[in-house]
């Protein structure tokens, strides 16, 4: 008796190694290492502790602990890609799937809503996001003071648009934008609440941000993509001569865009990252005759109009941002990025 529990961590062992099973079943973390004895999934550490929210769907164990044969068999009979098939079977095509690197949030209801809700087994399920048609009410942050407000948000598949109104009977919307040319994504640390999120949308060619949160932890709202890449870099102007200034850089897919503050509503400018068929390029350093101070770890992309210069505080964030900018780059243009880059202004 005393070889039984080392019999059932090989195959404990063997069922790991199964396709599918190495990575964790919701968020796609390499080597999980906790599982879901109800549910027959291995998942990471911290989607574990999400599990832990819902005792009545999921009981986890480590899989460094001892397992009963019977525990053993659970995980056998089910493992991440017959779990995959069954949970997340009508996945709506907008439905963003997180990363172990998006927020708890988002987690946290990606995994409620498969386990849980059953939203993706059964249709009729489906929280009212599928509809097409929505309205309520978000905080959203004032562009001059900073200050949160309730207002009222719609959001109509029909016109393809997202409105906000400043007041609760106002006939005409404070603005309108443009389902095509808006992104939303979960900012909680940037904006200070779990449930803090950012939008972008373009107005008159320019990228104009509005940051709103919900009181309810509930909400699930219909995101297209996370940005690529965000944080602090210094640039210097058109003639790189200027005096190099720190900026707060986001990158959103093909657009470069940097804020003098993460919260700012509109860019102080934009960069349109093209493709390597169209003479798009990223370079490590800067040229030799780059003047002024700067962080040591420069970055240089060059456009057919011009070359941007840019400079990261360390060198882990220089690969970082050249990994994102190479991986835009390699990708070739769709027929619409055409259009979006004759209408950007470059304006570092």
């Amino acid at each position: 008796m005393a070889l039984e529990p080392e019999g059932n961590k090989l195959l404990l062992q063997d069922v790991l190694a199964r396709p599918g099973n190495e990575t964790c079943a919701d968020c796609g973390n390499p080597e999980p290492d906790w599982a879901s004895l109800t549910l027959g999934v291995f998942v990471c550490q911290a989607c574990s502790l999400l599990h832990r929210s819902i005792p009545h769907i999921s009981r986890v164990k480590s899989v460094q602990d001892t397992w009963d044969a019977s525990e053993v068999e659970l995980v056998a009979a089910m493992g991440n890609s017959a779990a995959k098939a069954k949970y997340e079977q009508k996945v709506p095509a907008f439905y963003y799937r997180p990363t172990h690197t998006d927020c708890k949030l988002l987690r946290e209801q990606w995994i409620r809503a498969k386990y849980e809700r059953n939203e993706f087994e059964f249709i009729e399920k489906q929280e009212p996001y599928s509809a097409g048609y929505r309205e309520g009410f978000l905080w959203k942050r004032g562009r001059d003071n900073g200050q949160f407000l309730s207002r009222k948000f719609v959001l109509s598949e029909r016109e393809g648009a997202l409105k906000y109104f400043n007041k609760q009977d106002a006939r005409d919307p404070k603005a309108v934008m443009k389902i095509e040319t808006l992104n939303a994504t979960f900012q909680p640390a940037k904006i200070g609440n779990p449930c803090g999120l950012q939008i972008t949308y373009l107005k008159d060619n320019s990228t104009r941000n509005i940051f709103v949160y919900h009181s309810d932890a509930k909400l699930v709202p219909k995101l297209t993509r996370n940005f690529m890449k965000e944080g602090f870099m210094e640039k210097t102007g058109p003639k790189h001569t200027e005096g190099f200034k720190k900026r707060w850089f986001t990158m959103d897919d093909r657009r470069l865009m940097y804020f003098k503050d993460p919260l700012d509503a509109y860019a102080r400018g934009e960069v349109f990252i093209g493709s390597k068929e169209n003479s798009y390029t990223v370079l490590s350093g800067l040229p030799p005759s780059t003047q002024g101070y700067h962080w040591n770890h420069g970055i240089t992309i060059v456009t057919p109009d011009r070359k941007f210069l840019f400079a990261c505080e360390t060198e882990a964030e220089q690969r970082d941002w050249i990994a994102a900018f190479q991986r835009v780059i390699n990708r070739p243009m769709r027929p619409q990025e055409y259009a979006v880059e004759a209408h950007f202004k470059h304006k570092p």
